[in-house]
């Protein structure tokens, strides 16, 4: 569905004549995020292994000489490496709109959401983030659940701020001229990454809950650590991001969960 609808999106924005595109994009296109090796310098780790993660060893090591790596934070000119079918499509979709924008001589920009949170959540879907999965056992009077050991980091970026990020895009890139390449890419990120565990722990006090309970377990295909660096978005968008991660979540622990969708019928 991302990348059909994309392509038909695309062929008629060109029949129609519409020159500017907002694409959402995603930091999945990433992959495993920036690491360093003490021997290597920059180093970018393939999947990790099952026999390492029913092992507990959640880290990534270096490709090269196995060692321990410093994770790091991803800039957008980072060679895309996705990790499962979702983020294939997120790229394919940036492919497609890079690719009308040369035949078109439109100007569009990507922005790659990080770990997206807020208010209208839905609850009990599999479509919904992290936090919003914590927050629904956090309501039903259960432990939220951590895979891993909790200690991966992650970005997790306000839907208020990434909603103003769209508004500058769209306004920065119908105004300017068309892009090099055909599309600019964007880190829509607070720039202040947090682990799993800390998310967690943050819901469950604001929820006054039960303290979350790290599993061990994981699934195949995740990645360990993925923060990035918002300074192009900075420097070319006019964007900072504004809500605080503690003020953010203990706001949404308190927001009402949106109703998930209803499950769309194989006729529909």
């Amino acid at each position: 569905m991302n990348v059909q609808g994309t392509a038909v999106l695309l062929a008629e924005m060109a029949r129609a004549g519409v020159a500017t595109l907002v694409l959402a994009s995603s930091m999945v296109v990433y992959g495993e995020g920036a690491y360093g090796c003490e021997r290597h310098g920059a180093v970018r780790p393939g999947p990790r292994a099952a026999q390492d993660m029913d092992a507990g060893r959640f880290e990534p090591g270096c490709p090269r000489c196995g060692r321990a790596l410093a994770p790091g934070a991803v800039g957008e000119d980072a060679p895309p490496d996705p990790r499962n079918v979702y983020a294939d499509t997120k790229l394919a979709q940036e492919h497609l709109a890079a690719s009308w924008a040369r035949a078109t001589g439109g100007s569009a920009a990507a922005l790659r959401y990080h770990n997206v949170y807020g208010p209208r959540m839905p609850r009990d879907t599999p479509y919904a983030g992290v936090a919003a999965l914590f927050r629904s056992r956090l309501l039903d009077g259960r432990a939220p659940l951590v895979f891993e050991d909790g200690a991966q980091r992650r970005d997790s970026v306000h839907v208020r701020d990434v909603a103003r990020a769209n508004v500058l895009a769209l306004e920065r890139t119908a105004a300017g001229p068309p892009r090099p390449g055909g599309l600019r890419p964007y880190n829509i990120a607070s720039g202040e990454p947090r682990t799993v565990g800390d998310m967690a722990a943050a819901l469950a006090g604001a929820l006054d809950g039960p303290a979350p309970e790290v599993t061990g377990g994981y699934r195949l295909g995740d990645v360990r650590h993925i923060a990035a660096r918002p300074d192009r978005a900075r420097a070319e968008l006019g964007f900072f991001p504004l809500v605080p991660f503690a003020e953010g979540m203990a706001e949404f622990a308190r927001t009402p969960a949106a109703a998930a969708a209803p499950a769309r019928s194989a006729a529909s």
